[in-house]
């Protein structure tokens, strides 16, 4: 991920796995559990994300910050809603198509 650090901006961290999430579970419960955390934080992240723009937007209606920050703030947090929504529906689609697969 591009990180522009040439404006004095909050730095928002790219999605990243967590140790303890990338360890072998000793059971499929363990592993479920896991990844269920994985997309929680995942989750929160984004909305974090959405939080920041919301503060930059304000911001920006008080005149502290530049238009330029507003809107790349706007634009990270737009883009990570667009990836949360497409590996939402990418899920889907796969559990759709193990549903129909035969056995």
């Amino acid at each position: 991920m591009i990180q522009n650090t040439m404006f004095n901006t909050q730095v928002i961290k790219p999605l990243q796995l967590d140790t303890k999430t990338a360890q072998v579970s000793s059971s499929p419960s363990e592993s479920l559990q896991n990844f269920g955390d994985y997309l929680k934080d995942a989750i929160n992240q984004v909305s974090e994300q959405e939080k920041s723009a919301s503060n930059m937007t304000e911001k920006l209606m008080l005149g502290e910050v530049n238009v330029d920050q507003a809107m790349i703030t706007a634009e990270q947090a737009l883009l990570s809603l667009q990836f949360t929504t497409q590996v939402r529906n990418k899920a889907i689609e796969a559990y759709q198509e193990i549903m129909r697969t035969q056995i």
